[in-house]
């Protein structure tokens, strides 16, 4: 979704910018409403995998009424299509899927040579099917505020003092194989806490094992895994003066709000799905066996981050926090 908003970009840049509504899960409202180029955000009524034809027809043609003159289908399934074609949507944008014939009439091969990022695929639709690929990319910028950030931390009760705060996002819901090993985690926590810095760790409730084992490594941390909103945690990790984390939703989240970012890349590739901020670092070895895309390692020893060492993460953290002070 956050990948999603450089099209949104892009879109608006039209003359005239047309307006943007966005079919989304439920769960990703919180990020649409921080996108100013999106009007409308239109919750899908279906559990992730879930067929639900009948739903997602209905749900197109409650909105055969507002007009729409175009329609982009980011996901390439044909249940993805169904609710733009029950719309009466007259042009209807997306890569050749599964039998999407009929689905949608402006239906574009995928170069995924000329395209190999997931936002340069996404943001060339937002095009003409001539345009030169790959096309410009505009960064994601999540709006935040200073209330909201002083809110979230008023909620969360979290102190309002000026010491920087490092912010851990240990998780990645995909496997192992993208996790940095969590005692790296604790002595990266360890040392900044003795610097004087504020440590908070960020997750989901499947995320607490990993984050709970962090904060009792390294006693003074702020363990927030499974306690924040998605919209708070958008808003404290714009108050953090640095984030380390992997390859994850919460990286992408944490590099649209602007804040320096240590991307740790093990299993998957930063040329595919880096984030996507001039102040994000990503630190990759890049062994003979990387990138693999398994969620677990299949030689069993997970070098590709556990030859990536915290001295190289605290030196990146230095950098970045003197960059940005």
């Amino acid at each position: 979704m956050v990948m999603a908003q450089s099209l949104f970009i892009t879109l608006r840049q039209r003359r005239p910018g047309p307006e943007v509504d966005v079919i989304a899960p439920a769960w990703s409202l919180p990020l649409l409403e921080r996108m100013p180029e999106v009007r409308r955000a239109i919750p899908l009524p279906v559990a992730h995998g879930e067929l639900a034809l009948g739903k997602r027809w209905r749900l197109g043609r409650s909105l055969r009424q507002r007009g729409y003159q175009q329609a982009i289908v980011l996901p390439r399934s044909a249940k993805a299509a169904l609710p733009v074609l029950a719309a009466g949507v007259p042009r209807r944008t997306g890569y050749k899927g599964e039998h999407r014939y009929g689905l949608l009439n402006d239906i574009r091969p995928l170069d995924r040579k000329a395209l190999y990022r997931t936002v340069d695929r996404f943001v060339a639709l937002g095009h003409e099917a001539d345009a030169p690929l790959p096309p410009p990319i505009p960064e994601p910028r999540l709006a935040v505020t200073a209330d909201g950030r002083r809110q979230a931390r008023s909620e969360l009760g979290l102190a309002s003092d000026d010491a920087p705060v490092l912010a851990l996002c240990p998780g990645a819901e995909y496997g192992p194989a993208k996790r940095w090993p969590p005692e790296y985690f604790a002595e990266v926590a360890r040392e900044r806490l003795a610097a004087g810095w504020q440590v908070w760790l960020f997750g989901s409730d499947k995320d607490q094992p990993i984050t709970g084992g962090i904060a009792k490594a390294a006693p003074g941390c702020t363990d927030l895994a499974g306690r924040t909103t998605l919209a708070q945690a958008i808003d404290l990790l714009a108050s953090a003066a640095v984030v380390v984390s992997n390859d994850s939703g919460l990286m992408h989240v944490a590099a649209a709000t602007g804040r320096p970012v240590v991307a740790l890349y093990g299993s998957s590739d930063p040329g595919y799905t880096p984030p996507l901020s001039a102040r994000a670092r990503v630190l990759y070895l890049g062994l003979d066996c990387s990138p693999c895309f398994q969620r677990e390692c299949p030689l069993g020893h997970l070098n590709c981050l556990r030859q990536m060492h915290p001295a190289r993460v605290l030196e990146a953290i230095t950098a970045l926090h003197r960059e940005a002070s």
